[in-house]
């Protein structure tokens, strides 16, 4: 693997990232439905991203970052408060290029979005959710040092037909 940084989001990104999106089953996995029909833009992204602050409220909540080698962008995923005290941050649209997955990319930003969030940001805590009809990005985030967690209740959507239960993870 090659040296990875991670970055903030820049608008050009998006066209790379949004390419890495094969179909509408990769797209729901990816944002579940936060955006609307397939496939999407890198201008449906920006418009996410930038005109809409990631659908996020309070204007400094949300944090959109790339992880790039020398040759561009590899991977990318979005940060944001969940809660008052800004104690607790979410990851989301995890993704990484598909032609280098399995390759330790997803761990690696995992890990450095991990590090930025804890160091940076201040967080006690990172939360993301994974559906379990995608084992690898589940034993990603397990390697990466995330583990499952009990919920109340089970969080279920209906995606493309089928209902697809959301598993819960957790960082401390």
């Amino acid at each position: 693997m090659k040296e990875l940084k991670l970055r903030p989001y820049k608008p050009e990104d998006a066209k790379t990232i949004v390419s890495w999106i094969k179909d509408e089953c990769a797209l729901r996995k990816w944002s579940s439905d936060r955006y609307g029909e397939y496939p999407i833009s890198a201008d449906d992204m920006n418009y996410k991203y930038i005109d809409c602050n990631g659908d996020c409220e309070e204007p400094d909540n949300f944090y959109p970052m790339t992880a790039v080698d020398e040759n561009g962008p590899v991977g990318h995923l979005i940060l944001r408060y969940t809660n008052e005290e800004k104690t607790t941050i979410r990851l989301g649209f995890i993704i990484v290029d598909d032609t280098r997955r399995g390759m330790g990319y997803g761990k690696k930003m995992i890990q450095m979005a991990m590090q930025y969030a804890f160091d940076m940001l201040k967080a006690e805590k990172l939360t993301l959710g994974v559906f379990e009809n995608n084992p690898s990005a589940y034993y990603c985030y397990k390697a990466a040092g995330f583990k499952e967690i009990e919920t109340e209740q089970d969080f279920v959507f209906e995606i493309l037909g089928e209902k697809w239960k959301c598993i819960e993870m957790e960082a401390e």
